[in-house]
């Protein structure tokens, strides 16, 4: 038996304000079997940006990225699936909208993204990191406890979804 991963998806500001960039978005990720353990709309503030991208800091788009991060609303999901991490990755494409654009022109940042900061989605790249940024922006969320309680409902799909909190819950 296989666990599900966890992973972190963050919508960001440009692509929540966009009705069609953000239902889009939400529509690739229920139609490639994405489990939605949880979700929020949140405007991120400018320590919380400060702290998600702390490991860019030094870096010359760092004042940019943090200041759109904080510029409006981003929705935020811990999406659930076997082998999430890289399925979500897979789909949002490559970092740099240029290249998306090419290379993966139905990816969520080839057709959603504007540019490299504004490229539509941030996902987890490692089981650790996504650990730390779900605790980040879920604080609540209790991650080992979800994996002991809820992670095989999630994986046997005991389930109803619910459109307009966009989740997953467990079908009692």
């Amino acid at each position: 038996m296989t666990l599900l991963q966890l992973t972190l998806a963050i919508i960001k500001p440009h692509a929540v304000k966009n009705p069609v960039s953000l239902e889009g978005i939400r529509n690739t990720i229920i139609s490639s079997n994405f489990k939605i353990v949880r979700s929020k709309r949140k405007h991120i503030t400018l320590e919380e940006a400060e702290l998600f991208y702390e490991e860019h800091r030094r870096k010359f788009f760092y004042n940019r990225l943090i200041t759109f991060m904080s510029s409006g609303e981003s929705d935020l999901y811990i999406l659930a699936k076997d082998n999430a991490i890289k399925d979500w990755r897979a789909l949002m494409g490559p970092t740099k909208v240029y290249k998306a654009q090419f290379e993966a022109p139905n990816s969520i940042r080839g057709k959603y993204g504007l540019s490299d900061t504004r490229n539509a989605t941030h996902g987890s790249d490692s089981l650790e990191t996504a650990k730390k940024e779900i605790g980040i922006f879920f604080p609540d969320f209790k991650y080992d406890k979800w994996f002991l309680n809820e992670e095989q409902q999630f994986r046997i799909g005991h389930l109803r979804f619910l459109a307009d909190k966009f989740m997953h819950f467990v079908d009692v």
